[in-house]
Parts: C-alpha cells; structure tokens; sequence
C-alpha cells in the first residue's frame, strides 16, 4: 500500500510539472498576443489615419487648382447654371472621382455663429451611394468641432483642419473630412472640404485581428499537445538531472565527481545539453567575462555610431524652411545614408545678402571614414566660399587643400553653385558630379548636361570652368548624388536618370519638398526589397520671386 501511494505520488508530481509548464507557456502566449494586437491595431489605426488624411489634404490641394479664388463671388452668383460654374464642378467631379474620395464641396459658412453652412460646389464619387448637394443647398453645421474648425480657418487660426468620424450617430458612416480654406487677398472667403469612407481602413484592421486570434488559437493548441507529449516522453527526467546538478553547482561552486554524461546515457541533443553543462561548469567564469567584455564593447561600439549618426545630422542643414523671411525661393534637402553614417553631404548658405550658395558631393567609400572625410571636404568648400570666391575657384582651392593631406587618397564629386538671388543669374563648376535636372516655368525637367572637371582630391594643380544659367520666375533645379540613379533592385537593374527625370515629371509643380518625397517614393518601389549600397541626397531649389 505504500509503495503504491508513492508511485502515485509521483505521477502526480511529474503532471503538474508537465501541466505548470505548458499553462506557463500558454499564458506567455496569450499575453504576447495580447500585446501584439494591441500595439499592432493601435500602429494600424494611426499609420492608416494618417495615410488617409494626407490623401485627403492632397486631395484637397488638387481640388483647389481647379477654383479660382478671385471669382469667388461670381461662384456664388452663378445660380450653378453658368459655363464657368459648370466647367469648374466638372473638374472636380473628375478629381473626386481620380482619387476614390467619397466627396469634394466648397462651402461658405455663417459668419455670424457658423451655425449654418451654404454649398457652392458639391460632388459626389460615381461608386459611392450618397447624393450630392445642390447649389445654394443650407443646412444646419454638424456640430460644435465643425463650427469651430470653420471659425479657425475664416479668422487666418489655420491653414488646414481634420475632422475625424467614427463614433456614435454619422450620417454616412466612419469618415474624415479634411478641410482648407479658399483666399482672396489673403482673406478666407470659402472653404474647401474632402470627405473620406473610412470602411478600407477598417477593414484591414478587422482581417489583422482576425489573423491574431486565429494564429494564437492554433499556436496554443500546437504549444499544449506537443510540449505535454515532449514533457513526458524525452525530457522531464534528464531535466531534472541537470536540474539537480545545477543547483548544487550554483550552491557548491565544484565540478561533480559523476558527470552528467556518465548518469544521462541519451544520444540525442538532452545528451548533447549534459555535455554542455559538464563543460560549462568548467568554463563558466571565463565565459561570463568574455560576454561581459564583449558587451561592453558591443554597447561602446553603438553608443558611438549613434552619436555619429547625430552629429553628422546636426552639419548638414536640417530646418525647414531655412530662411523664413526670403520669400524668393524655396528650399528642400535631404539625405538617407546607406549605413549610420554616409559620405554623401549639401550644404546651402547666403555669402551675402543677395548671393546664395548650393552645394551638393559625394565622397569615395562609406561609413565613418567617408563621413570624417565628408565633414572636412564640406568645412572647406563653406569657408572658401564665404571668403567671396566664385565656383570654379572655390573647387580649385578646395582640390588644392584636400590634395595636400590626402593620405587615404580618397576624392569627392562635388557640384558648387552660386544664386544671385535679385537677378537669377546662377554661377556654378562641377567637379565629376551628376548632371543637374532642370525646369523652367511652365515647362518638364530635363537634364542639364554641364561641363565636367575631375573630382576633387583626385590630383593636384587641376583647375575648374565655370558656366551660368538664368534662372526665372518659376524655374526649379534639382541636384542628386549617384545614389539616386544608380539605386538597383533585385534584378540588379539601375533606375537610371531617364525614370529620374520621370519621377520629377509626374508632379513638375509641386513644391520642392514634395519633389524629393515623390522622388524618394518612386526609388523605393523601384528597389524594392534589394539592400540600399549608396547613399541617397537630393537639393532641390525654386525661384519663386525676384527682388
């Protein structure tokens, strides 16, 4: 009887271990999931609002192109049947339409409480179910966060407002609204609005839940039935051999007299773990120095590239726009290093007040020696250009600088310009630099194959021609480094100036900043998933005014 009640005492013992562990693992499991779904639905929500409101704003941008704000009042005087009136909502049928919004309405508050809004335009998706407003259409402001978003952009608050629609009563289900105002003299006189179905966004949202519950039912189911058949059959009692045995060396601090190998005769990898910990009790104390030291260093090693990346960042111009009160051009830059830190740099500056330098280059290599040869290169191209010399001898001077220490013969491609902002006049040298692209007002960007000399640091005593571009009203340059044309997807194919030049034609209007975010989009998809080997900088420059 009383061997029995031992035998069965055991049992019970190896069942709650193997039961104790799996709940464990099914619990952490729960908890992951939980968390996952959590913070994915919250990334979801937020990284596809935010989608969904840049989509509308730039919606709204193109929609406005189409109005004239000086004729406003001839709008609303049309009664809707005139041939500009007519033109105008024509238009933006075919915008709302292009661009899957719900709908596109120009409306005009009561400027006493706002209580009331009156539309002049109102159009409707040619898939969506709703019906538009007519001309002249009254009706009562939704509520008070409309009322008081139409206040801010009438009284100047606000250049743009998001209203977003997803609970209790709507009329026409979860949607955004977003909303601009139309000026006259710097006065709002109306108010354009894009509305947005939010139903895509929920969707995808529902299909992620869905394959988070699902995948953590079957994980779960798997985890209980394998790990209990495992538990039971190979590994409990050769764990808690070692179990024992790691206890007394961490009580004991001595090798045992009966190694693990010699008590656990398994040839499989529970064999294999006995081996290892006979062997680790042998060098345990060097290997937990080793990992110290190792991590030390990892962590040291990061630190430093960290800061490097950061100080890099802070040398190149990063605030934009950069000189709010000129408001004769427009200025954007940016550049994505291919790894911490790159070679690739620009540089803009006033070396008075009417003449604007540009510079943009890339150094040989990369890493941290390109970036320190980069922040030398770029020190000496800024002080030779602030000592009032022109392009062509500010890349002499700086060859013959870099020339004269350059042990790791190392060289940078460089292209210099100098604006003159009152006249447009633009003096500029190329040092082995990618060619310029070039728009004129009204007209497509197109290569500006400019006079070549050798790169900089490349040999000593060369000297550097200079050229001159008139630049007008209207007139955009854009400068890159070999990053761009030279990007490769996995089938080890170039995207090439010619999809370059593509890219920048698909929006030629658009403000410099959207230029080099539309064009960084179309690098993007074009590599794909392929590794980025080069750094990747771009400048681009309008002139909006001349003095």
């Amino acid at each position: 009887m009383s061997k029995s009640k031992s035998i069965l005492d055991g049992r019970k013992k190896k069942v709650s271990i193997i039961f104790k562990s799996v709940a464990g693992i099914v619990l952490l499991l729960a908890v992951f999931s939980l968390v996952v779904s959590i913070i994915g639905y919250n990334s979801f929500t937020e990284a596809l609002l935010a989608e969904y409101a840049d989509g509308a704003f730039r919606t709204a941008e193109i929609a406005a192109m189409e109005l004239d704000t000086d004729k406003m009042e001839e709008y609303a005087q049309s009664g809707g049947v005139t041939e500009e009136y007519k033109r105008v909502l024509d238009s933006m049928e075919k915008v709302c339409n292009s661009s899957g919004v719900t709908f596109i309405y120009v409306i005009r508050p009561d400027l006493t409480d706002y209580g009331h809004i009156t539309f002049l335009f109102s159009t409707i998706n040619e898939n969506s179910d709703y019906t538009r407003y007519e001309f002249g259409y009254v009706r009562e402001t939704t509520n008070d966060e409309y009322r008081e978003k139409y206040r801010m952009l009438y009284e100047g608050k606000s250049e743009k407002e998001l209203v977003i629609r997803d609970k209790g009563y709507i009329e026409t289900d979860a949607h955004i609204t977003a909303m601009m105002p139309l000026k006259d003299d710097g006065k709002a006189t109306a108010i354009l609005c894009v509305q947005r179905q939010m139903d895509i966004m929920a969707n995808v949202r529902n299909s992620y839940i869905n394959k988070v519950f699902f995948s953590m039912i079957g994980l779960v189911i798997f985890v209980i039935v394998g790990q209990t058949i495992y538990l039971h059959t190979v590994f409990l009692r050769p764990v808690r051999k070692i179990t024992e045995e790691s206890s007394r060396f961490a009580r004991e601090n001595t090798i045992p007299e009966n190694k693990l190998t010699k008590i656990i005769k398994n040839n499989d990898e529970i064999g294999i773990l006995a081996d290892s910990i006979d062997n680790m009790e042998e060098k345990i104390v060097k290997y937990v120095s080793d990992l110290t030291n190792i991590t030390a260093e990892k962590e040291r090693i990061n630190t430093e590239l960290s800061l490097a990346t950061r100080i890099q960042a802070s040398m190149l111009p990063n605030v934009f726009p950069p000189f709010p009160n000129r408001k004769e051009f427009d200025i954007y830059a940016s550049m994505t290093p291919a790894k911490e830190v790159g070679g690739d740099f620009y540089d803009f500056f006033f070396t008075d007040d009417d003449h604007l330098c540009m510079i943009i280059a890339d150094v040989s290599g990369k890493g941290i020696p390109a970036a320190l040869f980069m922040m030398a290169a770029k020190i000496i191209f800024a002080n030779y250009a602030k000592m009032g010399k022109s392009p062509s001898e500010i890349l002499t001077a700086a060859n013959t600088a870099i020339c004269a220490h350059n042990y790791e013969d190392m060289f940078v491609t460089a292209w210099l310009g100098i604006l003159e902002i009152s006249t447009g006049k633009l003096q500029a040298a190329n040092a082995g630099h990618e060619y310029p692209a070039i728009k004129k007002a009204g007209g497509n960007f197109e290569l500006f194959k400019d006079k070549h000399g050798f790169v900089i640091g490349g040999m000593d005593g060369m000297k550097y021609r200079q050229y001159e571009i008139q630049m007008k009203k209207g007139d955009t340059l854009f400068l890159y480094t070999d990053g761009v044309a030279e990007a490769t997807n996995a089938e080890n194919q170039l995207f090439g100036t010619d999809r370059m030049i593509e890219a920048l034609n698909a929006e030629p209007m658009a403000e410099p900043k959207i230029l080099l975010e539309n064009m960084k989009k179309s690098v993007d998809e074009f590599v794909g998933d392929a590794p980025q080997f080069d750094d990747l900088t771009m400048l681009c420059i309008r002139l909006e005014e001349l003095s």
